[in-house]
This record gives C-alpha cells, sequence and structure tokens, in this order.
C-alpha cells in the first residue's frame, strides 16, 4: 500500500502543478499534464548556461512501446525550425520516472523528465516550441506546445568595494 502512495502523491503534484500547454498540430494527443519548473502560465523563461526540466506525464497509445524519441520544433518568426537533441537527452525511455520502464502498454501512464540545457548561443527572443514524443514508426504518442523566452540570468547582486564599505546593489 505504501509502494502506491509514494506513487500516486508525485502524480497528483504534476496535476496541480501543471503548465498550460497547447495542442501541436500534428493531431498527437496533449499529455495529462507538463511541468515545466518555474513555469505555471507561458511564456516559461529558461535561462542561458542552465537546463529547463520538463516532466511530461502522459498516457501510451500504443501497445508494446519498445522505444520513444523526444522531437524539438522551434517556431521563429513563422519558420519551423527542427532542434536535433543528443541522444541521451532524446531517450524516453532513459528517462522515465518512478521506476518506470519501456515497453510501454496502451493505456500506461508515466512521466518522463526532459532535460534541455539551453546554451549561451541561443537568441534572447520568445520561441514557439512544438515537443513530440514519437515512436519507432515516427509516430507521435503525444505532443504539446509551449511559448518560451530565452533569457540571461543577470546577477541580482553586484558586489562593489567603495573606500573599504561594500555596497549591494541591484533587485
Amino acid at each position: 500500500m505504501l509502494k502506491y502512495l509514494f506513487v500516486l502523491l508525485p502524480l497528483l503534484w504534476s496535476y496541480i502543478m501543471a503548465t498550460n500547454v497547447t495542442h501541436c498540430h500534428n493531431g498527437a494527443p496533449l499529455p495529462l499534464s507538463v511541468n515545466i519548473e518555474g513555469c505555471d502560465e507561458p511564456p516559461c523563461d529558461v535561462f542561458k548556461n542552465e537546463t529547463a526540466i520538463m516532466r511530461i506525464h502522459f498516457v501510451s497509445t500504443k501497445n508494446n512501446i519498445r522505444s520513444l524519441t523526444t522531437q524539438v520544433k522551434a517556431k521563429v518568426i513563422g519558420l519551423t525550425v527542427p532542434y536535433p537533441l543528443p541522444d541521451k537527452v532524446a531517450d524516453v525511455c532513459s528517462n522515465l520516472m518512478y521506476g518506470a520502464i519501456c515497453p510501454i502498454y496502451k493505456t500506461e501512464d508515466v512521466v518522463y523528465q526532459f532535460n534541455f540545457f539551453v546554451e549561451n548561443i541561443f537568441p534572447e527572443i520568445l520561441v514557439s516550441v512544438d515537443i513530440s514524443l514519437v515512436d519507432d514508426s515516427h509516430e507521435p504518442i503525444t505532443c504539446f506546445t509551449c511559448d518560451i523566452k530565452v533569457k540571461s540570468r543577470k546577477a541580482r547582486k553586484e558586489r562593489n568595494q567603495v573606500n573599504g564599505h561594500l555596497l549591494l546593489l541591484g533587485d
């Protein structure tokens, strides 16, 4: 009984803390919930040189899925650009949470943690991002769209010495 409690509590928490996302245009179902750390309402701020963490809670629409891959497409100024991910990041099965493993069976609900490193070279702009989880036959199992804002993290406090005194500047 206690084992089920440890599984159900995090899933319940994911519903409560969910980020509002929208449907993709590929017709795939929305996940049950998406939690982007630090964001309830898009656009979600993501910071350069940091990892954006997304927990995607979804239900399998197919039976015996042995492999799932994350595909990311960014939409900027009317252009849709695929964004390739490292294999370790794109592999859904190796990033499932709460003891879930592949194969995933039809109607099984699982949570995938997607850790996306925001490169320093990314421009500081608003981007609409489609995130699809696709099977071996390239069919989407779930998909969502979310607006993100790429930002630089500014130091909140700057320390300066003036005449031997420490001054705190900033917010």
